[in-house]
């Protein structure tokens, strides 16, 4: 009982801290975007869900102080929009550091834990000091380090507890290690999820399924969103490249601050767990489809242009019929990508699908009762496996 007043009581902490956020900004003290800090609800809610039920586990726990963190960093950001406030100078000074614990703690901790709060065995324990040392080495560079606090005020604020001379140095050389610490952290804690997964089986397996599965189309949503800084890198501007950037940035913002705690809680709750391979079979379907369909689009406008031009003119031709094109392709290679992917992915399920489809052709022309018998037995146990396989038959006086 202590326990589950304890993580609701955590989550009224995030919500007190995001309804003064809200209220801050209501006054006209902070800009709108400061609300971004009630994003973090899913974290604080299925933190406390589950940590009220399967409190045992510290992934629930650590959900909790993502949110948390989250929000009282939010709201000292807001605090300080406008200067002139009481305590501004300590509220902007946590704010340097705090964002630091819910990075690092979604970042690398979250995955080197899920789903059950364990590592993967005991030599993982170097990761958990190398993300501890990261954290610790980015919030002292942070407190101690900077002449000014790094938040958005109109006028400077400068940090009261910053050092100098050779203590100053060390500080400095410590942010530079912590940045390396971080990339470090971060990629051994990919790394356990991916062999979390390939080493896991049952239930484990889907759980980790959920999270990989999220996890990885964020990663693939910052890349996209790499494509304008990339474009801007090289001086390549259009309306696409900031199309596709604020597509990625959105995608990454959506799936990692609603689709990943969501995630969690299916994983670690088990509602509809298994679900997870539908969902993963879908994406690759309609991903690879939209792919095909977008690239034969796009290059069946550009050449009809060039072969309608010298005849038509300016002629919208190449877009009608284009347009035509894609949509005539579209069951096609729906099929065709969905051959594919249980080719690829679900080779047992694809092959159990074949047998079954390769009985019923010749259950059409088999007359003999013992060849039926004996072909339905194989049949079922080739795709169903089980231990034992027995046939009864009606009697024909019955």
């Amino acid at each position: 009982m202590r326990l589950r007043r304890l993580a609701w009581g955590s989550w009224a902490v995030f919500v007190a801290f995001s309804l003064g956020t809200v209220a801050v900004i209501v006054a006209g003290q902070a800009d709108v975007g400061k609300a971004f800090t009630v994003l973090a609800l899913g974290f604080a809610t299925v933190g406390a869900l589950v940590s009220s039920r399967v409190p045992e586990n510290p992934v629930g726990w650590l959900l909790l102080a993502i949110a948390v963190s989250f929000a009282v960093q939010g709201f000292a950001d807001a605090y300080v929009a406008e200067p002139g406030k009481p305590a501004a100078v300590a509220v902007a000074w946590v704010a340097t550091w705090a964002w630091y614990l819910w990075l690092y703690g979604a970042a690398m901790f979250l995955p080197l834990l899920f789903p059950a709060g364990r590592l993967l065995s005991r030599r993982w324990r170097l990761a958990v000091w190398v993300a501890s040392a990261a954290l610790a080495a980015s919030i002292l560079s942070a407190a101690f380090g900077s002449d000014a606090l790094d938040v958005e005020s109109p006028a400077m604020i400068s940090n009261p507890v910053a050092v100098g001379g050779a203590l100053g140095e060390v500080v400095d050389i410590l942010g530079t290690v912590s940045d390396y610490l971080a990339v470090l952290g971060f990629v051994l804690a990919v790394v356990s999820v991916v062999l979390r997964l390939r080493r896991s089986s049952g239930v484990q397996r889907q759980q980790v399924k959920w999270f990989a599965y999220v996890g990885g189309l964020a990663v693939v949503a910052l890349l996209l969103a790499m494509v304008e800084v990339i474009a801007q890198e090289l001086g390549v501007a259009g309306s696409w490249v900031t199309v596709v950037g604020a597509v990625g940035w959105l995608s990454a913002l959506f799936l990692i601050m609603i689709g990943l705690p969501i995630a969690v809680g299916l994983a670690i709750l088990r509602h509809g767990l298994y679900d997870i391979d539908v969902v993963i079979k879908r994406t690759l379907v309609y991903g690879a489809l939209t792919a095909t369909l977008v690239t034969a689009y796009l290059g069946s406008v550009l050449l009809l242009r060039v072969a309608l031009t010298p005849v038509a003119g300016k002629s919208e031709l190449a877009v009608a019929g284009s347009t035509l094109a894609v949509a005539a392709l579209f069951r096609p290679a729906r099929a065709r990508i969905q051959s594919v992917v249980d080719r690829r992915f679900y080779r047992s399920r694809y092959d159990a699908t074949q047998t079954v489809q390769s009985f019923a052709g010749r259950l059409r022309h088999e007359v003999e009762l013992d060849a039926v018998t004996y072909d339905l037995r194989t049949v079922v146990a080739s795709t169903m496996q089980p231990v034992h396989v027995s046939l009864w038959l009606r009697g024909g006086g019955a």
